[in-house]
This record gives C-alpha cells, sequence and structure tokens, in this order.
C-alpha cells in the first residue's frame, strides 16, 4: 500500500502535517515525536504549535478572578480571539515552511478552530472563520487523534497545567466529528500508548518518505579457480621418454627411448 501511494504522490514534497483533536488527545506529544522522526528519516521537519489562545486567556482570567476565559471577554470575544491568533500562528508557520524548505509539523490547525466554534455553539461564526482560514492551503495528511473524553479528561488532571469540563470535551470530540472535513482525516486510536500512536503516524507517513534503497548486494564470493586439466596421455603403443641413469663418471647421455638401448 506505502508503494502504491507513493507512486500516485510521485514524490511530492512533504509540506505539511496536521495533528488534531480534543484537549488531552497527546497532540502535543506526537507532533514533536513526528517532527524529530521525518529529520531523522531524512525529511526535515519544524515543530509549530498553533495555539488559540485560550489557556493563556483562562490564567489571565484566574488571576483576575474569573472562572475561565469565555466568563472573561465573553463567549464571542473569546472566538474573536481564537480565530486571529491561530489564524496568525498558521500564516506564520506556512510562511516558514515556505522559506526554510522544512515540513511543518501542525500542532492543530484551522479544523480546531471549525471544532471550538461549533463547540462553542457559535455555528454563526464558522462561515466567518471558513472565509479567512480559506487563505491557507490543506495540509497534505491531516492526523485526527481520537480518544475517549472520558480518558482525555483523566489526562489534563494528570498533567494539572488547566482544566477542562467533561462536557466541553464531550462537545469537542462531537463537533471534530461532524466537519465536513473529517471523512478526509486520518483518524488514530490515541488511546493506545504513545509508541503505539508513533508508529501509526509514521506507517501512514511511510508512503511520503524517501524509498529506502535495496540493501548492497551481499559480496559474491571469489569463484574457485577451474580444476587443473590432466595432462595428456601419451598414446597407446608409442614408449614415452625414459630417464637413464648416469654413469660413475658423471656422464648422461640424456634421455633414451625404450626400445633403443
Amino acid at each position: 500500500m506505502a508503494r502504491s501511494l507513493r507512486d500516485r504522490r510521485g514524490g511530492a514534497r512533504l509540506r505539511a502535517v496536521a495533528l488534531i483533536g480534543i484537549d488531552g488527545s497527546g497532540k502535543t506529544t506526537q507532533a514533536h515525536h513526528l517532527a524529530e522522526a521525518l529529520t531523522a528519516a531524512g525529511r526535515p521537519a519544524t515543530y509549530h504549535r498553533n495555539a488559540g489562545g485560550r489557556r493563556w486567556l483562562g490564567r489571565v482570567a484566574q488571576r483576575l478572578g474569573r472562572p475561565d476565559a469565555e466568563r472573561l471577554v465573553g463567549r464571542r470575544g473569546l472566538l474573536a480571539v481564537e480565530s486571529v491568533l491561530r489564524w496568525l500562528a498558521i500564516a506564520a508557520a506556512l510562511l516558514s515552511c515556505l522559506v526554510t524548505g522544512r515540513t511543518a509539523v501542525m500542532d492543530r490547525y484551522s479544523a480546531c478552530q471549525y471544532a471550538s466554534i461549533r463547540a462553542h455553539g457559535g455555528q454563526r461564526w464558522e462561515r466567518l472563520a471558513r472565509a479567512g482560514y480559506r487563505l491557507f492551503p490543506p495540509p497534505q495528511v491531516t492526523f485526527l487523534l481520537a480518544v475517549d473524553p472520558a480518558e482525555a479528561y483523566q489526562r489534563i488532571e494528570r498533567r494539572g497545567t488547566d482544566h477542562e469540563t467533561m462536557g466541553w470535551l464531550t462537545a469537542a470530540d462531537t463537533a471534530y466529528r461532524t466537519l465536513p472535513e473529517f471523512p478526509s482525516f486520518v483518524v488514530v486510536d490515541a488511546g493506545r500508548p504513545p509508541e503505539e500512536v508513533s508508529r501509526q503516524i509514521r506507517a501512514h507517513l511511510a508512503a511520503w518518505l524517501p524509498a529506502q534503497g535495496a540493501a548492497p548486494a551481499e559480496a559474491a564470493a571469489p569463484a574457485a579457480p577451474p580444476p587443473a586439466e590432466p595432462a595428456p596421455a601419451a598414446p597407446t603403443g608409442t614408449p614415452g621418454p625414459v630417464a637413464r641413469p648416469v654413469d660413475d663418471a658423471g656422464r648422461g647421455p640424456g634421455l633414451l627411448v625404450a626400445g633403443q638401448a
């Protein structure tokens, strides 16, 4: 399958790969691992975190005595800030990719903003966001890291850097699965151990990597010399030369043909 995909893509350069999914699905971890793996495989890649600033706004809100970002700037304000900050981050990542020629590994992409808008119940704003994000080409591969919202909730609680409600995680999971782009996503089971998730991702991208050269042929063992040809036998009935011993004086007449002595 990898070979057929490679043939169909004609060796096209892998410009951008996106990893999307709900919070706690492991996007950041897998994006870092993927950038390292692509670079090690001869496809230089750079990690780009295309955050929308919701976590940062949440911290600001808590410092100001508000429970979350939405309570600080309102739902519309949050969606507007997210859309603008993520747009700027994606634009910078694509520009960097264009200038350096490296593959951009995107930790979040435009689909994350569409899902966020849907999860917040702001479908009207989705049309506006799509109009602004239409400038960006879709990544050649978009991985949706699918994980049960309950598992994602536990992961977020364990890392202890932020907090999400089960209601939000469930709504975000549904939003991703109802996007019109969903059929084009490569869905990865992110509930497995991180090493297995990384293997799934790399296995799919093997079709985009340079074809591995065939293993060098083993050095051929030197050919054995041909067997020495036996000396030709004397013709039948013809006596061969016979050595005649030398006499006491040390004289030897040389060879004496048998029958002539």
